[in-house]
């Protein structure tokens, strides 16, 4: 299997510096103030809300195919809540919100797959320090 790596590089003081973020697809900058505040910009809870999203939906779909009910789609946010408590900062809740167009199966049967999809899924298994929920909305 692939080692898949990103690096990050800081520079000055925590809110007046700036880093930067490398993956394969390119350099993506940060600050305090996309991180902690409303900037506008990437910042590691998103890069984490994208991977865990794109595992689930990939996890999900091949589940929905192994099943014999392929999904015309399926889409899938990732909410990754970071909260400050009293040993300080921390991701305390992953919310998975998916939906998906499945010919040939029920809401239950659907909300059950992502429930698997969540507890199979890589990341999610990475990530299993932080509780998790997913609700699934199947459409017509």
């Amino acid at each position: 299997m692939a080692v898949r790596s990103a690096s990050a590089k800081w520079e000055g003081t925590l809110k007046e510096g700036k880093g930067t973020l490398n993956t394969s697809l390119g350099e993506h900058q940060y600050s305090f103030s996309t991180r902690f505040e409303d900037g506008v910009g990437i910042n590691p809870e998103q890069l984490i809300a994208a991977a865990h999203s794109g595992c689930f939906t990939m996890a999900l779909n091949a589940a929905l195919e192994r099943a014999g009910t392929p999904a015309d789609y399926v889409q899938t946010e990732a909410k990754v809540e970071l909260t400050r408590g009293d040993s300080g900062l921390a991701i305390t809740h992953i919310e998975l919100v998916t939906e998906g167009k499945v010919p040939g199966i029920d809401e239950a049967t659907f909300t059950k797959m992502a429930e698997d999809a969540k507890d199979g899924c890589i990341i999610s298994q990475a990530l299993s320090a932080v509780p998790m929920s997913v609700t699934a909305t199947l459409v017509s």
